[in-house]
This record gives C-alpha cells, sequence and structure tokens, in this order.
C-alpha cells in the first residue's frame, strides 16, 4: 500500500485552482485521490495497532470551514488524519498530515485540557529529568531532533516561578514531537514503513506522559 502519483498531483493541483467550479469538474479526480488515502490511513492505523490501541480514528474532511476565516478558499490542500490512543489509561494522538512539500508525523499534546496542562507543567516544576533523558534518547533524535515543538507563552504560566531551570518546557501550551517528509519519501513504497517507525519512537514519550496524567504528584493513580 502507497500514496499514489496522481494523489499529490490533485493536490498541488487543487492548491492552483481552488474554487468550487474547479473541484466540481474534476470530483471523479478527488474521489480516486480520496480512496487512495483512506486506504493509506487504514493501513496506518492497522500497523499502530499491532504496537499500540488506537480507539479513535479520523480522516478530516476536505472542505474547510470559513465562517471564522480571513481565507476562504473553500477547500484544503491536504489530506489529515489523527489516530488517538486507548483513553483513559493511554494518553497522546498521532496525526499524519500528507501535503506537497509540506508532509509530515506528528504525534503528542496538540492542545491539552487546563487540567492535564497544569498537571504537566506541575510534573516539569518538580522534576523534568526523566523528560530531558527521553528527549535524548537516539531513536527520538533520529525523528524528531531531540524537540518538542508547540506553541508556547512567551513568560512563565501564573503561579510558576520565570527563572525555573526548565521553563522552556513549563511555558508551553502543547507538546509535539514533529518529522517531516520530501515528495520523494512521501511517494516511495516504504513510506508507511518510515511513518510507523516515528511512530514507535514516540511510545517513551507517551509511556511517560500518561504516567504523570493518570497520576497525582505523589505518583497515586487518580484512575477509577
Amino acid at each position: 500500500m502507497q500514496l499514489e502519483k496522481q494523489t499529490l498531483q490533485f493536490l498541488k493541483d487543487l492548491k492552483e485552482n481552488n474554487n468550487r467550479e474547479w473541484f466540481t469538474d474534476f470530483k471523479s479526480r478527488f474521489t480516486e485521490a480520496q480512496n487512495n488515502a483512506k486506504a493509506l490511513y487504514k493501513q496506518v492505523e492497522e500497523n499502530l495497532n499491532k504496537h499500540d490501541e488506537i480507539d479513535k480514528f479520523k480522516l478530516f474532511r476536505i472542505y474547510r470551514d470559513v465562517r471564522f476565516s480571513k481565507d476562504k478558499t473553500p477547500y484544503k490542500t491536504h489530506f489529515g488524519g489523527s489516530f488517538h490512543r486507548k483513553k483513559p489509561e493511554l494518553r497522546g494522538g498521532y496525526y499524519l498530515h500528507i501535503s506537497p512539500g509540506d508532509s509530515f508525523v506528528a504525534g503528542g499534546f496538540w492542545e491539552p485540557n487546563k487540567e492535564d496542562l497544569f498537571r504537566i507543567r506541575k510534573e516539569f516544576e518538580v522534576d523534568a529529568s526523566e523528560i530531558r533523558e527521553i528527549l535524548k534518547e537516539k531513536n527520538y533524535i533520529k525523528h524528531f531532533g531531540g524537540k518538542l515543538e508547540g506553541d508556547e507563552l512567551k513568560t512563565a504560566p501564573k503561579g510558576f516561578d520565570k527563572q525555573h531551570p526548565d521553563i522552556d518546557l513549563i511555558r508551553k501550551k502543547g507538546y509535539i514531537a514533529i518529522q517531516r517528509f520530501s515528495d520523494k519519501e512521501v511517494l516511495a513504497p516504504e513510506f508507511l514503513t518510515k511513518v510507523d517507525d516515528a511512530f514507535k519512537a514516540l511510545r517513551p514519550f507517551f509511556d511517560y506522559m500518561s504516567d504523570v496524567l493518570t497520576t497525582n504528584l505523589n505518583g497515586e493513580s487518580i484512575l477509577d
């Protein structure tokens, strides 16, 4: 199973002709591209379930919600799909983005709710040594450059010391690992293997964060 050249080409053409008239005229091309993408994402989910537990998969619609956007183009020019781990004991999620010149996999916590975000920050405030070690692991560096990406505050969150030695982690609003791929890599037969290898490299990070988010600061389980 692999992404077909015509699927990526459709997205390129859509970017240059992002209007309803063109889309209607080439609806059959969209259907073919979408079916190819669905099959690709389904295989990603099957691969994930061999080493993790996915309880929800979502392939996002191509139609944009333009009600509150300055950009009124009606269609997304990418395919995106998310894979959520089984809650409440497993936390975090995976994401695969297919777009000409901007394809990537990502995993982590995009917009954690305020309770989870506070719990993560408090953990880092007490002791960030474990997450630092995870970010230094060879496999994590190979796929994600040893970094956690995501939006962050300019200063310390309320109630936290802006001089804290781990303030770079504490001020983040999300914790995301990203690996990017060229179009050549996306179209190669081994692309899904590379995607799955990247997701496997996230496991120590997910195991750690799941432990944090299912316990209090005393290490006691908060699960029923």
